[in-house]
C-alpha cells in the first residue's frame, strides 16, 4: 500500500513584483497551510517523504505545515509541471506515504487522473489553493502506479479545515 498527499500551494500574494518562480504566500496563504497541516495530523495522514517544487510559495507552504523534519526532495521540474511530470517523479520516491506539492492547473488534473473515483466535494474539480487530496494505492512501489487506480480518502481545503479546527 501506498499513500500519496497531494497538495496544491497556499494562497500567494500576486501584488509581489518579480518574477513568479519567487512569489511569496500571502497573509491567507500563512493561514491556510497551517490550518491544512492540523488537518494531515487530524487524519493521521503525515509523509515519510516530501517531493516539493522549488517555487517560494511551496517551500512557504510546506514549511507553515508544522510537519516534522523530514526526508524532502526540492524538484524544479515540479514547478508548474503537468501531471504526467508530476507521476514521473512521484515514481521515483521511495517512502510509503509521500507528500508532493505543487502547482495548478497540473496538480489538479493529476489528482483527477490518479483516482479511480471523485470525491463528491464540489471544489475537487477546480482544486484551490491549499486543496489537499489523501490517496491510496494498492501497489508495493510508486513505480507500480497507474492512472485511475487510486482511492480518494479525503479531500479537504483551508476553508473546511479552518471550520473544523474552530468547531472543537
Amino acid at each position: 500500500m501506498k499513500r500519496l498527499i497531494l497538495m496544491r500551494h497556499a494562497k500567494s500574494d500576486w501584488s509581489a513584483s518579480g518574477d513568479d518562480h519567487d512569489r511569496p504566500l500571502n497573509k491567507r496563504g500563512r493561514a491556510s497551510a497551517p490550518a491544512m497541516g492540523q488537518w494531515l495530523k487530524d487524519q493521521g495522514w503525515l509523509p515519510d517523504e516530501v517531493l516539493c517544487s522549488t517555487a517560494t510559495r511551496t517551500r512557504q507552504t510546506l514549511d507553515l505545515l508544522g510537519l516534522p523534519d523530514l526526508p524532502t526532495r526540492f524538484e524544479r521540474p515540479l514547478y508548474l509541471a503537468e501531471p504526467d511530470g508530476m507521476v514521473t517523479i512521484l515514481k521515483t520516491a521511495t517512502a510509503d506515504t509521500v507528500l508532493l506539492l505543487g502547482h495548478n492547473f497540473g496538480i489538479a488534473e493529476c489528482a483527477h487522473q490518479l483516482v479511480s473515483e471523485w470525491p463528491e466535494h464540489p471544489r475537487f474539480m477546480d482544486y484551490p489553493t491549499c486543496a489537499t487530496s489523501l490517496i491510496s494505492f494498492d501497489v508495493d512501489t510508486w513505480e507500480d502506479l497507474h492512472p485511475g487506480t487510486g482511492h480518494c480518502e479525503a479531500f479537504s481545503i483551508p476553508r473546511d479545515a479552518m471550520a473544523a479546527d474552530s468547531s472543537d
